[in-house]
C-alpha cells in the first residue's frame, strides 16, 4: 500500500487483528511482521485524550526501545508520534510484560546512527524513507519506575 494512502480507518482495521494476535501469542505475530520484534504502544491522544494502541517494530537500545515513525513512507507523521510529542508518558507491551515508558525523539547524529541500525534490521525502512520527503523520526522509549 502507498504510505500516503494510510488512513485512520485503515490503520484501525489493520491494527486490531495484529493486537489480538500479539496478545494471544505472547507478543509474537505472523504475516508482514513474522519474525520481527513487535511491541504495543499505548499513547494518549494529543487532541482526544483517549488511549490509543499501536503495534510497531522496535529495536532494543540502552535498556529501552526504539520505534520509528515511518507510517509506511507517508508524507505525514503517524498519529502516535504526535501523541507522544504531546504526552511523552506512555505504556508498552513487550511480549507478556507491560512497562511504563517516557518517549524522547532522537536527533542529529544519534538519530542517523539508530535509523541506520533500523535499516540493517528491517530493510523496508529504507524504502519508507525513500518514499517520503520528511525525515522519519526515531523515538526512544525509556522505562520509568512505577
Amino acid at each position: 500500500m502507498d504510505g500516503n494512502a494510510v488512513t485512520a480507518e485503515w490503520a484501525e482495521r489493520f491494527n486490531s487483528p495484529v493486537i489480538e494476535e500479539f496478545r494471544a501469542n505472547g507478543g509474537k505475530v505472523g504475516g508482514d511482521f513474522a519474525g520481527m520484534p513487535i511491541l504495543l504502544l499505548h499513547s494518549t491522544g494529543a487532541r482526544s485524550g483517549a488511549t490509543r494502541t499501536n503495534p510497531m517494530v522496535y529495536l532494543e537500545h540502552a535498556g529501552g526501545y526504539l520505534v520509528f515513525a515511518s507510517k509506511a513512507g507517508a508524507d505525514t507523521h503517524p498519529a502516535w508520534y504526535h501523541n507522544l510529542k504531546a504526552n511523552p508518558d506512555a505504556e508498552i507491551e513487550v511480549g507478556t510484560e507491560r512497562l511504563r515508558v517516557r518517549a524522547a525523539e532522537l536527533t542529529g547524529a544519534e538519530r542517523a546512527e539508530r535509523f541506520a541500525e533500523a535499516v540493517a534490521a528491517f530493510p523496508v525502512m529504507a524504502e519508507h524513507q525513500r518514499g517520503t520527503g520528511r525525515v522519519i523520526p526515531v523515538v526512544a522509549l525509556s522505562p520509568v519506575e512505577g
